[in-house]
Protein backbone atom coordinates (compact mmCIF):
# COMPACT_ATOMS: atom_id res chain seq x y z
CA UNK A 1 0.00 0.00 0.00
CA UNK A 2 1.25 3.58 -0.59
CA UNK A 3 2.24 5.50 1.94
CA UNK A 4 0.44 8.17 4.03
CA UNK A 5 1.93 11.69 4.16
CA UNK A 6 -0.20 12.66 6.94
CA UNK A 7 0.33 13.03 10.81
CA UNK A 8 0.71 10.35 13.00
CA UNK A 9 -2.67 10.49 14.47
CA UNK A 10 -4.39 10.63 10.74
CA UNK A 11 -1.79 7.66 9.89
CA UNK A 12 -2.82 6.06 13.47
CA UNK A 13 -6.56 5.86 12.11
CA UNK A 14 -6.12 5.39 8.27
CA UNK A 15 -2.81 3.08 7.93
CA UNK A 16 -3.86 0.24 6.20
CA UNK A 17 -7.38 0.99 5.94
CA UNK A 18 -7.53 3.24 2.91
CA UNK A 19 -9.03 0.21 0.48
CA UNK A 20 -12.32 -1.34 0.50
CA UNK A 21 -13.45 -3.95 2.59
CA UNK A 22 -16.07 -6.46 2.02
CA UNK A 23 -19.78 -5.02 1.97
CA UNK A 24 -18.45 -1.30 2.39
CA UNK A 25 -16.78 -2.16 6.10
CA UNK A 26 -14.98 0.53 7.36
CA UNK A 27 -13.29 -0.97 10.01
CA UNK A 28 -10.90 -4.16 8.70
CA UNK A 29 -12.95 -7.79 9.15
CA UNK A 30 -11.75 -10.02 11.74
CA UNK A 31 -11.08 -12.96 9.30
CA UNK A 32 -10.53 -16.38 11.45
CA UNK A 33 -10.44 -18.19 8.15
CA UNK A 34 -7.05 -20.94 8.90
CA UNK A 35 -6.91 -21.67 5.33
CA UNK A 36 -7.48 -19.52 2.15
CA UNK A 37 -9.19 -21.40 -1.08
CA UNK A 38 -8.46 -20.92 -4.89
CA UNK A 39 -10.10 -22.78 -7.66
CA UNK A 40 -7.00 -21.75 -10.00
CA UNK A 41 -4.63 -23.98 -8.90
CA UNK A 42 -1.51 -21.98 -11.53
CA UNK A 43 -3.16 -18.91 -9.29
CA UNK A 44 -2.86 -20.85 -5.43
CA UNK A 45 1.21 -21.95 -6.59
CA UNK A 46 1.40 -18.22 -7.43
CA UNK A 47 0.31 -17.05 -4.08
CA UNK A 48 2.25 -19.74 -2.29
CA UNK A 49 5.86 -19.12 -4.02
CA UNK A 50 5.45 -15.48 -3.23
CA UNK A 51 5.41 -14.30 -6.79
CA UNK A 52 1.69 -13.20 -6.17
CA UNK A 53 -0.16 -11.49 -3.12
CA UNK A 54 -2.80 -13.24 -1.14
CA UNK A 55 -2.43 -15.79 1.80
CA UNK A 56 -2.45 -19.36 2.19
CA UNK A 57 -2.72 -20.04 5.86
CA UNK A 58 -3.15 -17.74 8.97
CA UNK A 59 -0.38 -19.01 10.35
CA UNK A 60 1.73 -16.79 7.94
CA UNK A 61 -0.27 -14.21 6.65
CA UNK A 62 -3.84 -12.95 7.65
CA UNK A 63 -5.54 -9.94 5.93
CA UNK A 64 -6.65 -9.14 9.63
CA UNK A 65 -2.85 -9.15 10.85
CA UNK A 66 -1.71 -7.90 7.65
CA UNK A 67 -3.54 -4.66 8.13
CA UNK A 68 -1.96 -4.58 11.61
CA UNK A 69 1.41 -4.75 9.94
CA UNK A 70 0.74 -2.21 7.72
CA UNK A 71 0.05 0.61 10.25
CA UNK A 72 2.91 0.23 12.39
CA UNK A 73 5.00 0.11 9.12
CA UNK A 74 4.02 3.55 8.20
CA UNK A 75 3.82 4.81 11.95
CA UNK A 76 7.67 3.89 12.16
CA UNK A 77 8.58 4.51 8.91
CA UNK A 78 9.50 0.93 7.79
CA UNK A 79 9.90 -1.09 5.03
CA UNK A 80 8.06 -4.06 6.48
CA UNK A 81 6.85 -5.41 9.34
CA UNK A 82 5.62 -8.97 10.88
CA UNK A 83 3.42 -9.76 14.02
CA UNK A 84 3.69 -12.25 16.56
CA UNK A 85 1.66 -13.83 19.28
CA UNK A 86 3.26 -11.41 22.27
CA UNK A 87 5.55 -9.21 22.93
CA UNK A 88 8.30 -11.91 23.78
CA UNK A 89 7.32 -13.51 20.83
CA UNK A 90 8.76 -10.66 19.07
CA UNK A 91 12.10 -10.17 20.45
CA UNK A 92 12.62 -14.27 21.16
CA UNK A 93 12.33 -14.87 17.57
CA UNK A 94 14.23 -12.37 15.94
CA UNK A 95 17.37 -12.73 18.36
CA UNK A 96 17.25 -16.84 17.32
CA UNK A 97 16.64 -15.61 13.90
CA UNK A 98 19.87 -13.22 13.69
CA UNK A 99 22.06 -14.93 16.12
CA UNK A 100 23.50 -18.32 16.22
CA UNK A 101 26.68 -19.99 17.64
CA UNK A 102 29.71 -18.40 17.83
CA UNK A 103 27.74 -14.86 17.15
CA UNK A 104 27.88 -12.15 19.24
CA UNK A 105 25.38 -9.57 20.52
CA UNK A 106 25.91 -6.87 22.32
CA UNK A 107 23.58 -4.99 24.77
CA UNK A 108 22.81 -3.47 28.23
CA UNK A 109 21.76 -4.48 31.28
CA UNK A 110 18.66 -2.37 31.93
CA UNK A 111 16.15 -4.73 29.73
CA UNK A 112 12.75 -6.37 30.23
CA UNK A 113 13.26 -9.06 32.21
CA UNK A 114 12.18 -11.70 29.63
CA UNK A 115 14.69 -10.18 27.68
CA UNK A 116 17.35 -10.18 30.39
CA UNK A 117 16.98 -14.26 30.86
CA UNK A 118 17.54 -14.77 26.82
CA UNK A 119 20.79 -12.95 27.14
CA UNK A 120 21.27 -14.52 30.69
CA UNK A 121 20.28 -17.97 29.97
CA UNK A 122 18.83 -18.80 26.86
CA UNK A 123 21.67 -17.52 24.31
CA UNK A 124 24.13 -18.31 25.78
CA UNK A 125 23.32 -22.32 26.25
CA UNK A 126 23.00 -21.78 22.49
CA UNK A 127 26.59 -20.58 22.06
CA UNK A 128 25.68 -17.31 21.05
CA UNK A 129 28.48 -14.69 23.02
CA UNK A 130 26.77 -12.27 25.31
CA UNK A 131 28.06 -9.14 26.49
CA UNK A 132 26.09 -6.92 28.79
CA UNK A 133 26.98 -3.16 29.53
CA UNK A 134 26.73 -0.46 31.88
CA UNK A 135 23.55 1.19 30.39
CA UNK A 136 23.90 4.49 30.53
CA UNK A 137 27.86 4.09 29.58
CA UNK A 138 27.91 4.85 26.15
CA UNK A 139 32.19 4.71 25.89
CA UNK A 140 31.59 0.85 26.93
CA UNK A 141 29.46 -0.05 24.73
CA UNK A 142 30.89 1.94 21.70
CA UNK A 143 34.59 -0.31 22.78
CA UNK A 144 32.55 -3.58 23.24
CA UNK A 145 30.70 -2.97 19.40
CA UNK A 146 34.06 -1.98 18.33
CA UNK A 147 35.78 -5.46 19.02
CA UNK A 148 33.29 -7.34 16.90
CA UNK A 149 29.96 -7.19 16.98
CA UNK A 150 26.76 -9.16 14.85
CA UNK A 151 23.77 -7.68 16.87
CA UNK A 152 23.65 -4.73 19.16
CA UNK A 153 20.03 -4.66 21.39
CA UNK A 154 18.85 -1.73 22.75
CA UNK A 155 15.76 -0.85 24.94
CA UNK A 156 14.88 2.92 25.91
CA UNK A 157 13.69 4.11 27.55
CA UNK A 158 14.70 1.12 29.77
CA UNK A 159 11.94 -0.85 31.85
CA UNK A 160 11.53 -0.25 34.58
CA UNK A 161 14.17 2.35 35.48
CA UNK A 162 13.74 4.62 32.68
CA UNK A 163 17.40 5.04 31.52
CA UNK A 164 17.74 6.28 28.46
CA UNK A 165 20.17 5.40 25.65
CA UNK A 166 21.19 7.49 22.66
CA UNK A 167 19.68 5.68 19.69
CA UNK A 168 21.95 7.64 16.87
CA UNK A 169 25.22 7.67 18.48
CA UNK A 170 25.45 3.61 18.71
CA UNK A 171 23.78 3.11 15.80
CA UNK A 172 26.45 4.84 14.12
CA UNK A 173 28.94 2.53 16.03
CA UNK A 174 27.23 -0.65 15.21
CA UNK A 175 26.92 0.49 11.77
CA UNK A 176 30.39 0.59 11.19
CA UNK A 177 31.43 -3.05 12.21
CA UNK A 178 28.41 -4.36 10.39
CA UNK A 179 26.11 -4.84 13.46
CA UNK A 180 22.56 -5.51 12.86
CA UNK A 181 20.59 -2.50 15.48
CA UNK A 182 17.65 -3.42 17.19
CA UNK A 183 15.57 -0.96 19.36
CA UNK A 184 12.53 -2.19 21.90
CA UNK A 185 10.73 0.78 21.12
CA UNK A 186 7.62 -0.30 23.79
CA UNK A 187 8.09 2.71 26.48
CA UNK A 188 8.53 4.83 23.76
CA UNK A 189 5.75 4.13 21.11
CA UNK A 190 6.12 5.45 17.52
CA UNK A 191 4.71 8.50 18.52
CA UNK A 192 7.21 9.38 20.88
CA UNK A 193 10.29 7.98 18.76
CA UNK A 194 11.28 6.93 15.77
CA UNK A 195 14.18 4.26 16.09
CA UNK A 196 14.65 4.02 12.68
CA UNK A 197 15.14 7.65 11.83
CA UNK A 198 17.85 7.16 13.76
CA UNK A 199 19.83 4.68 12.69
CA UNK A 200 18.43 1.34 13.79
CA UNK A 201 17.62 -1.65 11.70
CA UNK A 202 14.69 -2.76 13.73
CA UNK A 203 12.12 -1.92 15.91
CA UNK A 204 10.43 -4.47 18.07
CA UNK A 205 7.28 -3.61 20.42
CA UNK A 206 5.55 -5.52 22.63
CA UNK A 207 1.78 -4.12 20.86
CA UNK A 208 -0.10 -5.62 24.46
CA UNK A 209 0.96 -2.44 25.88
CA UNK A 210 0.50 1.16 24.62
CA UNK A 211 -0.36 0.34 21.07
CA UNK A 212 -3.32 -2.15 22.02
CA UNK A 213 -3.76 0.23 25.21
CA UNK A 214 -6.37 -1.82 26.53
CA UNK A 215 -5.35 -4.05 28.42
CA UNK A 216 -7.36 -6.83 26.30
CA UNK A 217 -4.88 -7.87 24.00
CA UNK A 218 -1.69 -9.53 23.32
CA UNK A 219 0.86 -9.37 20.35
CA UNK A 220 4.00 -8.26 19.45
CA UNK A 221 5.53 -6.43 16.14
CA UNK A 222 8.12 -6.29 13.99
CA UNK A 223 9.31 -3.69 11.97
CA UNK A 224 12.49 -2.14 9.53
CA UNK A 225 14.78 -3.17 7.08
CA UNK A 226 12.70 -5.53 4.22
CA UNK A 227 15.95 -7.91 3.98
CA UNK A 228 15.91 -8.58 7.67
CA UNK A 229 12.03 -8.89 8.39
CA UNK A 230 12.27 -11.25 6.15
CA UNK A 231 14.73 -13.08 7.49
CA UNK A 232 12.98 -13.37 10.66
CA UNK A 233 9.30 -13.94 9.13
CA UNK A 234 11.61 -17.30 7.47
CA UNK A 235 11.73 -18.07 11.70
CA UNK A 236 8.71 -17.08 12.65
CA UNK A 237 6.59 -19.02 9.82
CA UNK A 238 8.13 -22.71 11.51
CA UNK A 239 8.46 -21.19 14.80
CA UNK A 240 4.84 -20.66 14.90
CA UNK A 241 4.67 -17.69 17.46
CA UNK A 242 1.53 -16.31 14.87
CA UNK A 243 -0.53 -13.50 15.94
CA UNK A 244 -4.27 -14.22 14.99
CA UNK A 245 -6.87 -12.39 13.72
CA UNK A 246 -9.04 -11.59 16.77
CA UNK A 247 -6.22 -10.35 19.00
CA UNK A 248 -4.82 -8.12 15.79
CA UNK A 249 -8.38 -6.82 15.69
CA UNK A 250 -8.34 -5.37 19.25
CA UNK A 251 -4.56 -4.33 18.57
CA UNK A 252 -5.70 -2.11 15.66
CA UNK A 253 -9.25 -0.88 17.32
CA UNK A 254 -6.50 0.63 20.38
CA UNK A 255 -3.93 1.98 17.50
CA UNK A 256 -6.56 4.33 16.34
CA UNK A 257 -6.97 6.05 19.53
CA UNK A 258 -3.18 6.06 19.86
CA UNK A 259 -1.51 9.33 19.60
CA UNK A 260 -4.77 10.95 21.80
CA UNK A 261 -3.65 8.37 24.92
CA UNK A 262 -0.45 9.46 24.47
CA UNK A 263 -0.07 12.97 24.56
CA UNK A 264 -2.73 12.94 27.38
CA UNK A 265 -0.27 9.91 29.39
CA UNK A 266 2.68 12.11 28.28
CA UNK A 267 1.45 14.89 30.26
CA UNK A 268 -0.22 13.56 33.00
CA UNK A 269 3.22 11.44 33.44
CA UNK A 270 5.04 14.91 34.01
CA UNK A 271 2.79 16.24 35.93
CA UNK A 272 2.46 13.24 38.38
CA UNK A 273 6.43 13.13 38.05
CA UNK A 274 7.45 16.40 39.35
CA UNK A 275 5.12 16.23 42.20
CA UNK A 276 6.45 12.84 43.43
CA UNK A 277 9.95 14.37 42.98
CA UNK A 278 8.95 17.09 46.17
CA UNK A 279 7.35 14.48 48.07
CA UNK A 280 9.52 13.53 51.94
CA UNK A 281 8.81 9.81 51.25
CA UNK A 282 9.80 9.25 47.98
CA UNK A 283 13.81 8.74 47.73
CA UNK A 284 14.40 8.90 43.81
CA UNK A 285 12.20 9.65 40.72
CA UNK A 286 13.08 8.34 37.32
CA UNK A 287 11.51 9.70 34.16
CA UNK A 288 13.41 11.52 31.47
CA UNK A 289 10.77 14.41 30.98
CA UNK A 290 12.05 15.84 34.70
CA UNK A 291 15.28 18.20 33.89
CA UNK A 292 17.45 16.28 36.77
CA UNK A 293 17.02 12.63 35.25
CA UNK A 294 20.49 11.63 33.67
CA UNK A 295 19.30 10.90 29.99
CA UNK A 296 16.98 14.20 29.80
CA UNK A 297 18.74 15.76 27.22
CA UNK A 298 19.38 12.42 24.85
CA UNK A 299 15.78 12.18 25.31
CA UNK A 300 14.88 15.41 24.83
CA UNK A 301 17.17 15.35 21.44
CA UNK A 302 15.16 12.04 20.40
CA UNK A 303 11.76 11.97 21.58
CA UNK A 304 8.79 14.20 20.73
CA UNK A 305 7.21 13.08 24.12
CA UNK A 306 8.03 11.14 27.74
CA UNK A 307 5.97 8.82 27.89
CA UNK A 308 3.59 7.36 30.32
CA UNK A 309 5.98 4.99 32.46
CA UNK A 310 7.81 6.68 35.66
CA UNK A 311 9.12 4.47 38.70
CA UNK A 312 10.78 5.97 42.12
CA UNK A 313 11.49 4.66 45.17
CA UNK A 314 10.14 4.68 48.28
CA UNK A 315 12.07 5.66 51.65
CA UNK A 316 11.86 2.68 54.08
CA UNK A 317 12.12 -0.18 51.62
CA UNK A 318 9.81 -2.69 50.51
CA UNK A 319 7.39 -3.06 53.74
CA UNK A 320 7.15 0.96 52.95
CA UNK A 321 5.93 -0.39 49.13
CA UNK A 322 3.51 -3.07 50.36
CA UNK A 323 1.94 -0.61 52.02
CA UNK A 324 1.89 2.40 49.53
CA UNK A 325 0.60 0.14 47.12
CA UNK A 326 -2.36 -1.48 48.70
CA UNK A 327 -3.19 1.62 49.88
CA UNK A 328 -3.73 3.07 46.39
CA UNK A 329 -7.30 3.56 45.01
CA UNK A 330 -7.29 4.28 41.40
CA UNK A 331 -4.35 1.75 40.33
CA UNK A 332 -4.72 -1.77 39.18
CA UNK A 333 -1.65 -4.12 40.70
CA UNK A 334 -0.76 -5.67 37.50
CA UNK A 335 2.47 -6.58 35.50
CA UNK A 336 1.34 -4.81 32.49
CA UNK A 337 1.56 -1.41 31.44
CA UNK A 338 0.35 1.05 28.80
CA UNK A 339 -3.50 0.72 29.41
CA UNK A 340 -5.80 3.28 29.37
CA UNK A 341 -6.52 2.43 33.35
CA UNK A 342 -2.93 3.16 35.49
CA UNK A 343 -1.52 0.20 36.71
CA UNK A 344 1.58 -0.39 39.44
CA UNK A 345 3.87 -3.06 40.97
CA UNK A 346 7.02 -3.68 41.91
CA UNK A 347 9.82 -5.44 39.73
CA UNK A 348 9.62 -8.50 41.58
CA UNK A 349 6.24 -8.91 40.28
CA UNK A 350 6.51 -7.20 37.50
CA UNK A 351 8.86 -6.30 34.78
CA UNK A 352 11.29 -8.71 36.04
CA UNK A 353 9.09 -11.37 38.55
CA UNK A 354 11.73 -14.05 36.51
CA UNK A 355 14.71 -12.61 38.02
CA UNK A 356 15.88 -13.72 41.26
CA UNK A 357 16.83 -10.61 44.08
CA UNK A 358 20.35 -10.92 43.30
CA UNK A 359 19.76 -11.00 39.70
CA UNK A 360 17.62 -8.10 39.90
CA UNK A 361 20.45 -6.33 42.39
CA UNK A 362 22.89 -7.28 39.36
CA UNK A 363 20.98 -5.25 37.03
CA UNK A 364 20.77 -2.23 39.77
CA UNK A 365 16.87 -2.31 39.99
CA UNK A 366 16.13 -2.16 44.22
CA UNK A 367 13.35 -3.61 45.82
CA UNK A 368 12.23 -0.89 47.20
CA UNK A 369 11.13 0.49 43.29
CA UNK A 370 7.81 1.28 42.39
CA UNK A 371 7.09 1.01 38.25
CA UNK A 372 3.95 3.20 37.42
CA UNK A 373 2.44 3.41 34.52
CA UNK A 374 -0.08 6.37 33.89
CA UNK A 375 -3.78 6.23 32.13
CA UNK A 376 -5.64 8.23 31.07
CA UNK A 377 -7.77 9.20 34.18
CA UNK A 378 -7.74 12.57 35.23
CA UNK A 379 -4.29 13.76 37.01
CA UNK A 380 -5.64 15.93 39.51
CA UNK A 381 -7.70 12.16 40.82
CA UNK A 382 -4.41 10.74 40.24
CA UNK A 383 -2.24 13.09 42.36
CA UNK A 384 -4.92 12.79 45.29
CA UNK A 385 -4.45 9.03 45.31
CA UNK A 386 -0.83 9.31 45.37
CA UNK A 387 -0.79 11.68 47.62
CA UNK A 388 -3.04 9.73 50.41
CA UNK A 389 -1.22 6.20 50.17
CA UNK A 390 2.08 8.57 50.84
CA UNK A 391 0.39 9.82 53.50
CA UNK A 392 0.25 6.34 55.10
CA UNK A 393 3.79 5.84 55.18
Amino acid sequence: MSKLNYKKGTTAVWAGETGHFPNGATTAPIVNSVAFAYTNLDEWYEVATGKSEGHIYSRNTNPTVQVLEEKICQLEGAEAAISFATGMGAISNTLFALLGPGKRVVSIKDTYGGTSRLFLDFLPAYHVDVTLCETINHDEIEAEVAKGCDLLYLETPTNPTLKVIDIERLSAAARKVGAIVVVDNTFGTPINQNPLKLGAHLVVHSATKFLCGHSDAMGGLLCGDKNLVKNVYGFREINGASLQADPAYLILRGMKTLELRIERQNASALKIARYLQTHPAIENVYYPGLETHPGYDIAKRQMSGFGGIMSFTLKGGYENVKTFLQSLKLVHLAASLGSVSTLAGPPRTTSHVELTTEQRALLGIPESLVRYSVGIENVEDLTADLEQALALL
